[in-house]
């Protein structure tokens, strides 16, 4: 009798053990299954940390909605800008800007995409809001700007001639006179007959951008790759303009 209750306390003891062996691996896995999500959650929130820092401190991308930058932008065209220039440095005449609509010169829009919103926010999308626009520099602090009935345009008493404009465009449909004050700018599209720019803003005092509202300076055309291409300022065309003093 005493050898069956040995014997029943061994096989007791024995699948215990088996129980125990064949729970471990279970917790285990689960264990490796917990930390390859917290690892991988760790990765994304890394990655959109990092591209946050990057669209607000070095580059930024924006999508490019209408055809008032015509050739030198197309409709549909995703490009990025130098913010980190944009903070140290101010802008120069020619330099293709993109700026925050604080003037009031859109339409708000209503309709939003959250989650394109969203990514748009951290840096992973392109920006497609319409607070935000792309124009040409034409004028910097103290400029005085003359646009004239037969479409010239000169700055500081010098006539520019603007290779960057859609063929077949005249560089104004509208005569204007400004000085344009210090921290701010004047701009224009390339496309200046479908260019709801500065010079349509005169009347409402809103004509002059302000240095705080530039993100930075179009650099690169990035997608589609047909259209690939780095864009530069047009210093040339303003290379005889005096500065102000």
């Amino acid at each position: 009798m005493e050898q069956q209750k040995n014997s029943d306390s061994i096989e007791a003891t024995a699948q215990d053990a088996t129980t125990a062996s064949t729970d471990k691996p279970r917790g285990g896995k689960r264990r490796r299954e917990n930390s390859a999500v917290k690892e991988y959650a760790l990765i994304i929130l890394y990655a959109v940390l990092i591209a946050f820092l990057l669209k607000t401190f070095v580059v930024r991308g924006f999508y490019i909605p209408s055809s008032s930058m015509e050739d030198t932008l197309q409709i549909n065209d995703r490009v990025f800008v130098n913010v980190a220039g944009g903070l140290f440095t101010e802008a120069e005449r020619g330099d293709i800007v993109v700026f925050k609509d604080t003037q009031g010169w859109m339409p708000v829009s209503t309709s939003s995409n959250p989650v394109r919103d969203a990514l748009a926010f951290v840096g992973v999308m392109p920006d497609s809001s319409s607070n935000y626009l792309v124009k040409r520099v034409i004028g910097v602090g103290g400029d005085h700007i003359v646009g004239t009935a037969d479409g010239r345009i000169t700055v500081n008493g010098v006539e520019i001639d603007e290779t960057y404009l859609k063929p077949g465009v005249s560089p104004t449909e509208l005569p204007f006179d400004v000085i344009v004050p210090q921290n701010s700018y004047f701009v224009m599209g390339d496309n200046r007959s479908n260019s709801a720019d500065s010079r349509y803003h005169i009347q409402t005092g809103t004509e002059f951008i302000n240095d705080a509202d530039v993100v930075g300076e179009v650099f690169v055309v990035a997608w589609p790759l047909s259209n690939f291409t780095f864009v530069g300022g047009a210093s040339d065309v303003f290379a005889d303009v005096p500065d102000t003093e």
